[in-house]
């Protein structure tokens, strides 16, 4: 099964669906709503990460029970939605990016579900590459930036981050910003699932931006972004195919002794 996991801005994804049924998934990390949607003869999990009504800020959000209660419903394949901020002045709000990497800047996350087990899992490709080109094949509904590439940064929240955090992020390499990759990136590895984001650029971070940043901003831009971010998911996931094999399907293989 795919899942979509959506953050701000992109609750109205279940307009692609033709039927949704709505159910409430048990973990022992807590309990998720889900939304089970038909989208192009598939059946596509919903979950939106900060739960409805966007009530849950970046810091607080069970990244676990998230993970967990797809999983248990029998998801192998996970779409993200972020929105971001650009470091790069020729990555301008509107644009897309389809990360290939990141750099978890998070001080107070539970970060892994073995924390009683040694488990090292490998995250050479910390995103999907198989799944990433799939949403890239797709693209041709983008208009405007869309960037091959890049390191998302991931950092705690909730505030936004200060100039001379955004000049270190620069100096280690990052290309965009946000407060909700992580461990959700980490945690579908870890239960060998597929994940790839789709990253809305929503402004230039701070001290790059002319401007105060605000919720606003990134509220805006994906009601701009909304029409081929639907676009972009319906393709992908008609596109996708049933049977498959990924690296991410295997990754405990060899991560233990």
């Amino acid at each position: 099964m795919i899942a979509i996991i959506g953050g701000s801005g992109v609750y109205e994804l279940t307009e692609m669906a033709d039927n949704i049924e709505k159910k409430t998934v048990d973990t022992e990390y807590g309990s998720v709503e889900i939304s089970l949607l038909s989208i192009a003869g598939k059946t596509v999990a919903f979950l939106p990460r900060h739960s409805e009504g966007h009530s849950y800020p970046p810091h607080k959000i069970n990244f676990k029970a998230n993970i967990m209660a797809l999983k248990n419903i029998g998801v192998n394949q996970i779409i993200a939605t972020n929105a971001v901020g650009s470091l790069d002045l020729d990555i301008g709000p509107g644009s897309i990016v389809i990360p290939d990497d990141f750099l978890d800047f998070t001080v107070n996350r539970d970060r892994t579900f073995y924390d009683e087990e040694v488990v090292h899992i490998d995250m050479t490709e910390p995103y999907c590459v198989r799944l990433s080109d799939a949403l890239l094949k797709n693209s041709d509904c983008i208009t405007g930036g869309l960037v091959t590439g890049g390191t998302m940064v991931c950092t705690e929240g909730p505030r936004f981050e200060t100039p001379a955090e955004i000049k270190m992020f620069s100096i280690v390499g990052g290309t965009i910003v946000g407060m909700t990759s992580l461990p959700e990136a980490v945690l579908a590895r870890e239960k060998e699932m597929c994940y790839a984001s789709i990253a809305i650029v929503s402004n230039y971070c701070t001290s790059i931006s002319p401007t105060k940043l605000t919720i606003d901003e990134v509220m805006e831009i994906m009601e701009v972004k909304k029409e081929e971010l639907i676009n972009l998911l319906y393709n992908t996931i008609k596109d996708l195919p049933d049977d498959f094999d990924c690296d991410c399907l295997h990754a405990l293989d060899g991560a233990s002794s």
